[in-house]
């Protein structure tokens, strides 16, 4: 028996042409790629979270290649994973995708350094999560500091929870405050 069912998948995409100033050489794209999915403890307590987030890995693959497949590997700059939590659920059911979600997409992308910014909740259906993201390689660099916002209006039901994988392929548009630069940084340890 699978403990991954999906009911719905979503694929959304956000294009920034310009921040009131001149347009970009090319503008910003973020996207998520996201999955609704039966929560197999709803309802209950289950001590023994591990065989879930081992099984989970195959749904992070899915959503990280289905990002890499639409933006090319080479091109992503930026990422970050969430999850929304039904009701009936808690938020450890959530917090298996830390590494189910972060492996897939550092899998995917060729083993960057940085760690995968995240956010869950548990929430209702209909609930938009703001979700950090910043570059793949450098946690540092301050002009990939950013944030996208997921959710799917009819999820999660309470039983249900929705994971999410970001990534972009940029940073934010007309960034100038300075700090470590992408050109800058090293990426040796994830920080700079």
């Amino acid at each position: 028996m699978t403990l991954v069912n999906i009911r719905k998948r979503a694929f959304t995409v956000e294009t920034t042409h310009h921040e009131h100033g001149p347009p970009p050489s090319k503008p910003l794209r973020l996207a998520a790629a996201s999955a609704v999915i039966t929560n197999p403890f709803a309802g209950t307590y289950q001590e023994d979270l591990m065989p879930f987030m081992a099984e989970l890995r195959n749904l992070g693959r899915l959503l990280a290649e289905e990002l890499v497949n639409y933006f090319g590997k080479e091109s992503v700059e930026v990422y970050s994973k969430a999850v929304i939590v039904g009701l009936n659920g808690e938020m450890e059911h959530g917090a298996v995708w830390h590494e189910a979600g972060g492996w897939a997409m550092r899998e995917a992308l060729g083993q960057p350094k940085a760690m995968v910014p995240a956010n869950k909740a548990v929430a209702s259906a209909g609930y938009r999560l703001m979700v950090p993201v910043h570059y793949i390689h450098a946690s540092y660099v301050r002009s990939h500091f950013n944030s996208f916002e997921v959710g799917i209006q009819d999820a999660p039901k309470a039983d249900e929870i929705l994971f999410s994988l970001v990534m972009g392929d940029g940073g934010r548009v007309h960034s100038r405050l300075g700090g470590l630069l992408k050109e800058e940084a090293i990426g040796n340890d994830g920080l700079r």
